[in-house]
Parts: C-alpha cells; sequence; structure tokens
C-alpha cells in the first residue's frame, strides 16, 4: 500500500449551499477525507451540492454548445471561491433501476467481455458477440425477446370450474355474464350456459377460449339494441384486446384490473436463459453463456480459471479481473444475471465502484455517498482497502460517512455541526482520525463511549414462527421470532436475513406493519406537514382566526402565488448555458399571494410556519392546543427529525429520513409488529442512541420489534439476536446463532459474533 502525497487542496471559501454558514475549507488532494457530524450537519451540502456540482458544471464548460444541451444542467453553488479543483465523479446510492433487460452482468460489462469468450472459443460457434446477446435480436429468445419471461392470461383465475356461463363462471368482469361480450358466449348455440365449466369436454372448452372458422354469429344486446356479432373466442378476445396491444391507452383503472389476471411465468421457450437456441448450443467446458450467467461470481471466478488458450485466455482472464473486483466488495453471491432493479441501494453503490476500480484514470476526484451502507462490519473492511486502492492510484477520495472503520482509515476528516438543519452548517472539527476521538464534537464523543451489551434482556411474552422459508437462498429455515421485546436479525450481505424477515416472515405474518426506505409514492409538492397530515388542520386554525376559507393558506390551490404557481422560484433553461433558479419576484419565495401573507395567527403568516421546524413549531401551537398535531409533530421528535421543516419536499429527504418519516406515521398503535430494514441507514452514532430510546418505547409500549440490521449499536442492544450466514449466497441462508447479545459475544461460526467481541474490547 502506498502512502498518501501530497498533491496541494481543494479550496473552498464562503459556501452557502443549504444550510452552510460561510464555510471555508482546504480539502488536501491525493488522499482520503471523510466527512461526518449529525444528520442534517451539511456533509452532503459540502461534499454533494457545493465540491462535486461546481466539478461538472465547470467540466461540461468545456464540452461545446451542441454538446452541453445534451448534458445534465448544473447551477453554480452558492459559495464565494470554489478552486483548484479535479474532475469529479460521483458514486452515490440512487437505485441503479434499469429495466428488465439491465442485469449485473450488463452494468459492469463482464457479460460484453462473456461474449467475446463464447465467440471466439465456444463450440459450436454462434457467431459474432452479438449472437449471444440478449439484447439484440441475433441473440435473443424469439419467443419472449430475450426477457426470460412470458405474460400470459391466467386462465385459472378468469374461470371459475365451479360455476356455469350463466352462473358467472367468468370472473374477469368485461366479460361478465350480462355485458354484451359475456353474452357472446352466454347465447352461443354451441355451449351451454348451464353446465359447470368443470364437466366441459375438451372439445367444448376449447370452443369457449378458441372458437373454430365456422362458429358462425351470436345474439348479443347492446346500447344500440340486438344484433349479430361474429363469434370470437374467450382467449383469442382476451389476448387481442389487452395481451397484444400497448396497455398505455388504457385508462388506469382498466390497467389494474387487467394486471389482476396476468400471469408471468418462465419463458417456455429458453427455459429463462434469455437466448435463441444456437447462442445456447455454444458450450465452453460443457456450460453455456446462460449457465456461466447464473453462477455466483466467486463460482464463476475459478469456472473461468479453467479456461486456457492463446486466444481464450486473455479474455478469460479479462473477465476474471473484473469478476474479483465484484468479489473484493463483498458481491461475490451475486451473479451476473441479477436484475439491476432488484439490488439494494448499497450494493447497487458498491457495483458503481468496480467500473472506477478497472480505470486507469488518475488525479480524479471520487465522491462517495455513505458507501458502508448496508454492509456487514466484515465487509466494511473491503469497502476500505478499496477506497484507499483509489486514493494510491493518484486520485482524491471524498466520502460522506457514519461509520468508526471508515472514519479510521481516513487521512483527513472534516466534522460538520455542531447539530442538524439550523443548528449545523459549520466545520468543527478538521484533522485526524485520532484527533477527532479526543474532540469534543458530538463524533469525538461518539467515538469514545463505552461499548457493553444489554445485561438485563426483556422477557418475551410469546413467539412468531417463520416456517419452513426457502425463498432464494434460505434452506428451510424455521425459527421463532419472540414476541414484546426488540429483535436484531443480522449476518453478512447476501445471508439472506431481508429475505427472511422482508419476505417469509411478513408473508406468514401480513398483520405486521413493515417501515422500509422505499420512494414515498406522493406529488413533487408533497411535503412533512402533508404526509403526517398536519398541513389540514393547521390551514383549519388560519380559516378560524382569520374569518377566511382554509383553500387560501394552500400553495396548490387559492392561495398559491400566480408568479410561481406556489413553487417559490422560477426556472429558466437558457438552452446553452446554466440553468437559473431565481427566487420568484412577486412572493420573493414565500409561494402564497401578497394578501395571504398578511393574514396572520400569533404573529406568523402560514409561510412562516411552513419555515418552522418541527420543534419551533410544537413551541408555536403550544398557543393553539391541537392534541393531533401535537401527537404528530411529537412524533417527528421521537424520530429524530425536529430539524427537518414542515415545508420541505419530501423528493429532498435520504432513505433512512424516509424511513422514519413513515414510523412516524405509525407510532400511535399498541400491540403491533413493527419490521424495521436498516432503520440506521443515514443516521450518526449520536442519532443512533435517539432510535434505540425510540424503539424502547415502542416495545414498552406493547409493541414487538424485528429489526434487520448491521450496526453493532443496536445488536448489542436489541434483547434477541438471529443471525444468519455463515457467508453469502449459496454459502449463507442458515440460521448460525439465535439468543442474547451477552450469549452472541461466546458463540463461534458466526462472523457478526466476532465483530461485536473486537467492538467490546476495543
Amino acid at each position: 500500500m502506498h502512502a498518501a502525497t501530497d498533491h496541494g487542496h481543494i479550496t473552498l471559501t464562503g459556501a452557502r449551499e443549504n444550510n452552510l454558514k460561510e464555510v471555508s475549507l482546504r480539502i488536501p488532494k491525493g488522499r482520503l477525507t471523510v466527512f461526518t457530524g449529525v444528520s442534517g450537519s451539511g456533509k452532503s451540502s459540502v461534499v454533494f451540492d457545493t465540491v462535486a456540482v461546481e466539478s461538472q458544471r465547470q467540466l461540461n464548460e468545456t464540452f461545446t454548445w451542441f454538446v452541453r444541451n445534451r448534458l445534465p444542467k448544473y447551477e453554480r453553488p452558492q459559495a464565494d471561491a470554489i478552486e483548484d479543483l479535479a474532475p469529479a465523479i460521483v458514486v452515490d446510492q440512487k437505485p441503479i433501476g434499469g429495466h428488465s433487460r439491465s442485469t449485473v452482468g450488463t452494468m459492469t460489462d463482464i457479460y460484453s467481455v462473456m461474449r467475446v469468450l463464447f465467440s471466439r472459443h465456444g463450440t459450436p460457434s454462434a457467431g459474432p458477440a452479438t449472437a449471444y446477446s440478449f439484447n439484440d435480436p441475433s441473440g435473443m429468445c424469439p419467443e419472449c425477446a430475450g426477457l426470460g419471461r412470458t405474460v400470459r392470461p391466467d386462465y385459472d383465475r378468469i374461470l371459475d370450474p365451479a360455476r356455469s356461463l350463466a352462473d358467472g363462471a367468468v370472473q374477469f368482469p368485461p366479460f361478465a355474464a350480462g355485458t354484451w361480450q359475456g353474452q357472446t358466449y352466454t347465447n352461443s348455440p354451441d355451449l351451454d350456459p348451464h353446465k359447470p365449466l368443470g364437466d366441459f369436454t375438451a372439445e367444448e372448452r376449447h370452443f369457449l377460449l378458441r372458437g373454430h372458422p365456422d362458429s358462425g354469429k351470436v345474439s348479443v344486446d347492446n346500447t344500440g339494441g340486438a344484433r349479430a356479432i361474429d363469434f370470437e373466442g374467450l382467449a383469442d378476445r382476451f389476448e387481442r384486446l389487452y395481451l397484444h396491444r400497448d396497455l398505455s391507452a388504457l385508462s388506469q383503472k382498466t390497467r389494474d384490473l387487467v394486471q389482476g389476471f396476468l400471469v408471468e411465468d418462465r419463458c417456455p421457450a429458453c427455459a429463462g436463459a434469455r437466448l435463441n437456441p444456437a447462442a445456447l448450443a455454444s458450450r465452453i467446458n460443457g456450460l453455456n453463456i446462460a449457465d456461466c450467467a447464473r453462477m455466483e461470481v466467486t463460482d464463476l471466478v475459478a469456472e473461468l480459471g479453467r479456461v486456457q488458450g492463446p486466444v481464450a485466455g486473455p479474455v478469460a482472464r479479462a473477465a476474471v479481473a473484473a469478476l474479483e473486483r465484484v468479489e473484493a466488495i463483498g458481491l461475490g453471491y451475486l451473479s451476473l444475471d441479477r436484475e439491476t432493479s432488484t439490488l439494494s441501494g448499497g450494493e447497487g453503490q458498491r457495483l458503481k465502484m468496480v467500473r472506477h476500480l478497472g480505470s486507469s484514470l488518475t488525479g480524479m476526484t471520487y465522491v462517495f455517498d455513505e458507501p458502508s451502507v448496508g454492509l456487514h462490519p466484515r465487509d466494511v473492511g473491503r469497502l476500505g482497502d478499496l477506497l484507499l486502492r483509489l486514493r494510491d492510484k493518484g486520485n482524491t477520495v471524498l466520502v460522506v460517512e457514519h461509520d468508526p472503520d471508515v472514519i479510521a482509515i481516513a487521512d483527513h476528516v472534516v466534522d460538520m455541526g455542531p447539530g442538524a438543519g439550523t443548528h449545523g452548517g459549520r466545520v468543527v472539527f478538521e484533522g485526524t482520525p485520532d484527533e477527532l476521538r479526543a474532540a469534543d464534537t458530538p463524533t469525538g464523543r461518539a467515538l469514545r463511549r463505552p461499548a457493553g451489551v444489554r445485561e438485563h434482556p426483556r422477557e418475551p411474552v410469546g413467539g412468531a414462527w417463520i416456517k419452513g422459508a426457502d425463498l432464494h437462498n434460505l434452506k428451510d429455515v424455521s425459527v421463532r421470532v419472540p414476541l414484546g421485546v426488540l429483535t436484531a436479525v443480522t449476518g453478512v450481505a447476501g445471508s439472506g436475513k431481508s429475505t427472511l424477515v422482508t419476505g417469509a416472515f411478513t408473508a406468514q405474518h401480513p398483520d405486521a406493519v413493515v417501515v422500509d426506505q422505499s420512494a414515498i409514492g406522493i406529488s413533487g409538492r408533497s411535503t412533512p406537514a402533508t404526509y403526517l397530515g398536519i398541513m389540514d388542520r393547521v390551514r383549519a386554525l388560519f380559516a378560524r382566526h382569520t374569518g377566511t376559507e382554509p383553500g387560501l393558506f394552500s400553495f396548490n390551490s387559492i392561495g398559491a402565488c400566480e408568479g410561481c404557481q406556489g413553487r417559490g422560484i422560477s426556472y429558466s433553461d437558457l438552452a446553452f448555458m446554466d440553468p437559473v433558479t431565481t427566487t420568484c419576484e412577486e412572493c420573493a419565495g414565500r409561494r402564497f399571494k401578497q394578501e395571504v401573507l398578511r393574514l396572520t395567527v400569533g404573529g406568523r403568516s402560514i409561510a412562516d410556519v411552513l419555515d418552522m421546524t418541527a420543534e419551533q413549531a410544537l413551541a408555536f401551537l403550544a398557543d393553539f392546543p391541537d392534541p393531533a398535531v401535537r401527537r404528530r409533530l411529537g412524533a417527528l421528535r421521537d424520530v429524530g427529525l425536529t430539524y427537518l421543516t414542515l415545508g420541505q419536499p419530501l423528493s429532498t429527504l435520504s432513505g433512512g429520513e424516509r424511513q422514519r418519516i413513515k414510523l412516524a406515521t405509525q407510532l400511535h398503535r399498541t400491540g403491533t409488529t413493527y419490521v424495521l430494514d436498516e432503520p440506521t441507514t443515514g443516521l450518526h452514532m449520536a442519532d443512533v442512541d435517539g432510535l434505540l430510546a425510540l424503539l424502547d418505547r415502542l416495545v414498552d409500549a406493547g409493541n414487538t420489534v424485528l429489526v434487520v440490521e448491521h450496526n453493532l449499536d443496536v445488536v448489542r442492544h436489541a434483547d434477541w439476536v438471529i443471525d444468519l450466514g455463515p457467508d453469502g449466497g449459496k454459502h449463507g441462508g442458515r440460521v448460525v446463532f439465535e439468543g442474547t447479545p451477552r450469549e452472541l459475544l461466546a458463540a463461534e461460526g458466526s462472523f457478526t459474533a466476532e465483530h461485536l467481541r473486537r467492538a467490546v474490547a476495543a
């Protein structure tokens, strides 16, 4: 490992993005710098919204106008000066997404290397590399067009064999008895409308579904009166109207109805392999390219290591080198045919890293957003090695991170704070990790605190079984989840813990309340106030005190500023120049008409209330008692989101913040089982304490809390631990430990136990 060398500094002067308060910094180049601080303290505002955005904006300025008009447009960050930048590559946690044709293999370009290998070494050869691509007509399966799946009508659901046609055997509403289309079948002289479908002969069932060439005409009553129409088989009609056409032309209601009567199956022609027979017939060492794509990365490395020869050898070695990079970041349990849409944010971010690790570019600035998210402590060490490798190639690495193990390997640490939102936005510490440990900041204090385990776990009041779970890599797992306590489900990445909890447990116990990090499917104008149901009551309060109507106090209704339609800003796309977002001149960014802003309650306008944090709003509304509003604002405080303003767009929240605001809507329940998926995501060590206090309150109120979590602070604090493993993928899927945190300290064969022992001993 090479030591970091001095390459100068990125200089930031007077940065004011979001909550930053005239921040000035010198960030060493050619080093690994970690930005830490409590949630909402301004870390991302420095790294992403200022340094990365300005770097990308200036880089785009070097292109021609024609090219720039087709690139993402960045606004100049609010800062006095940003100097000595290097080209920035942002590796974030945004889901890779992608359609069903995007896989781990295509995203990392490893599948492209595999196609070249098979085109040169496979026997019999199917032709050039494109002949092995499921995204190219020359290689894709003609039956499923390279998707590996076919969608067909579910006739077991559409037809009820116990009923006759006249008695409602056709369950699909548009074809039901009594509709004009349903009369096609009840009025047909070739079908007995009073005979149960289960008693139909094979010929009668075929006629119902497909008809025959001389079916003749059938009389039906429509809105225009009786008329004779050609008989069309029920299956033929369904497929013509709803399968072999663009469903986007139909109403959402109709699309949703049709989806309920469709079933997705593995393609019968290619058995899910996506490729045509010629591509699947081509083999190397007895395996075709689909067999290789289905293998776990770790196994594929060993298989390709057997490929020799002057032509095939170098290609196989290139594939192995790329696969070993995937394995090195703890993703050896993935397969190349895994669809990218099924990857977690952490998995996606690490796969993006793989592409950069193979790059020969130097002098770049790599920017990472909490790369340890979703990683077991065992895999965080591997991540650290990769970050250092990027640095040692001559790059500057900037990391927003809370994990103590990542902070420990930094050359330089910038701690933001001291608090969140308006209480943050300042640099409270700069220096080495050792100096941070001694600093009087929330991060320094958190790093110094002793790490013990819960000595007196609460006693369960019963148990809920998961029985015979075999989803994905689970190996017939049966385990008892204790009720009335806090249970942590742990295990290395890919061990099956999320499958066990959010898959098997919730399927067998559907009453559980699942609070995950998925996007909140609401409009771009949604805010914490609207999501929590506070806004209607606040509008009613203003209407009551001012003698006006509630709609005046909505920026989505008659109270909206006409100049900006309630957005508060005007966005100007200047084509080839940088876009300009300006504050609306009519409302000065307040979003409401002037006559609305003049209406006040307790000296505050509705815009003033939306600018308040939950903390400030609780104090303001103390003079206007409304138990429901106070309870919901109190819930925001309980989940550690007091720094959010009531009017902040929900689209700006992180995954962890989204999960916690969802949790805030559920806190009033008792006797409930809560399922949380990595709730510490995005949380600073000091904020984890607040989360644990909240989980304790939920349990003490008579609830059960089941948490999928890697964070050792949560594991130490739990009443019960279920550890899956021993490793990921096919080497996982088993329960390797059940018991209390104290008992886990003595467990053998568990990576979680090993790292918990280290944490407690530190």
